[in-house]
């Protein structure tokens, strides 16, 4: 526990420098990386703290036996993580590995991996023992394999796309271990008629821009009651005519996407789409043409059937749906092959518990979105999002097995 928040207040100390490396290695603006800092440290300090309050429990039984159930680490860990937010990934996914009293070893992102190598370097400063974190890097398809597949390998954690998660539970299914994968969204906000639209508005917005939408819990679906489609709308419109792409260091409302190849994908959507463009930002005068910038886009009204209602983009394009009623807005929520954050916007107490649990995700935020990292916040998905549970006390239990230990004493 100590050496995890010793790890946190060295994150701190560098917070700086490492955000600057995030930005030029990732493209973000610095301001969004400069968060992903204090969130890194975070999770340090959260974890650090947790590691001697995970409890076993005495479970009464026949006359003459005493139970207990006790939590072990699985030994090594295995980590393989995105290029999205590579600094907040190493702690979400090691903290509480460690916490348990695992041994890791991580793969980072070959599109990103600056940060990465500079934490763990920390780590070393730190105090960790030799053996207890280790990085590899290389591509996915050759050290990222090679990782999943190896047996000398007790659990593994992946974060990235679906069909990457295949392979990785394909793998771990092979050596009869277990693995938690969280593997995007199409995540949707459900804005009713009677939602304060001023409060909606920035974090609608920001859903999709952060990180030039590349973010697995992205607000890319925002679902519109048609009593306030076209106040809503037009309120949206005006808030993505302002939006502008630049250099990561010039701080603009998104940055450079990950890649040639992601902004290939994400033009192919902008292309083949059937929907009407609401509105859409620009690219800063100056950016290199060369850069991996695209301009966020408003789309609808969106079929929600479409690719645009049913694919992630990974990207800063938002998606407007109409509904007419509370059952439809549901039907439309959950009518994805995705599953991992939702919305809700009403100041109907009633609604917002009912519409809650009727959402087929695993996390729900009502009259807002996102939690600044969320780190004490159990965070995963069901169907094409993946299983498993991170963040909170629920990873620290992902990262540990139960045994049952009966003692019969006569």
């Amino acid at each position: 526990g100590r050496l995890l928040m010793r790890l946190g207040e060295l994150i701190t100390r560098e917070a700086e420098d490492l955000a600057q490396l995030e930005s030029l290695d990732n493209g973000k603006p610095i301001t969004q990386a400069r968060a992903d800092m204090v969130a890194a440290a975070r999770y340090f300090e959260f974890y650090g703290s947790a590691a001697d309050k995970v409890h076993g429990e005495v479970v009464p039984f026949q006359q003459g036996y005493d139970v207990k159930v006790v939590r072990e680490p699985y030994g090594v860990t295995g980590h393989i993580i995105p290029w999205n937010y590579p600094a907040q990934m190493f702690g979400r996914t090691l903290a509480p590995a460690l916490a348990m009293g695992n041994a890791t070893v991580l793969k980072p992102a070959e599109e990103a991996c600056l940060t990465t190598l500079r934490i763990a370097a920390l780590a070393e400063e730190a105090g960790f023992p030799p053996g207890a974190i280790n990085v590899v890097t290389g591509q996915g398809a050759v050290t990222g394999a090679a990782l999943s597949e190896s047996r000398g390998i007790d659990f593994i954690s992946f974060t990235g796309s679906p069909e990457v998660g295949v392979l990785i539970q394909t793998a771990a299914a092979r050596n009869f271990i277990g693995c938690t994968l969280e593997l995007g969204g199409k995540s949707p906000q459900i804005v009713f008629d009677d939602a304060d639209l001023d409060k909606a508005l920035p974090t609608l917005v920001g859903a999709i821009v952060q990180n030039g939408g590349q973010t697995c819990s992205a607000g890319s679906r925002v679902l519109v009651h048609r009593g306030i489609w076209d106040e809503l709308t037009a309120k949206l419109a005006e808030r993505f005519g302002s939006l502008v792409a630049a250099p990561a260091m010039e701080d603009g409302s998104l940055g450079a996407l990950i890649s040639a190849k992601q902004k290939k994908r994400v033009e192919g959507f902008l292309s083949s789409a059937d929907a009407p463009v609401i509105a859409q930002g620009r690219v800063a005068e100056g950016a290199p043409e060369r850069g991996f910038y695209v301009a966020p886009t408003l789309f609808g009204p969106v079929d929600p059937k479409s690719p645009l209602g049913q694919d992630e983009v990974f990207g800063p394009v938002l998606s407007a749906i109409p509904f007419d009623d509370e059952d439809a807005a549901i039907r439309i929520a959950n009518d994805t092959d995705y599953g991992l954050v939702a919305g809700i916007w009403t100041r109907d107490g009633d609604r917002q518990q009912r519409v809650a649990k009727a959402m087929r995700c695993g996390q729900v935020f009502i009259n807002g979105y996102g939690a600044g990292g969320g780190i004490e916040l159990p965070f995963g998905g069901i169907r094409r999002s993946g299983h498993g549970r991170e963040k909170g006390f629920a990873a620290l239990h992902e990262f540990s097995m139960i045994k049952t230990i009966v003692h019969n004493h006569g």
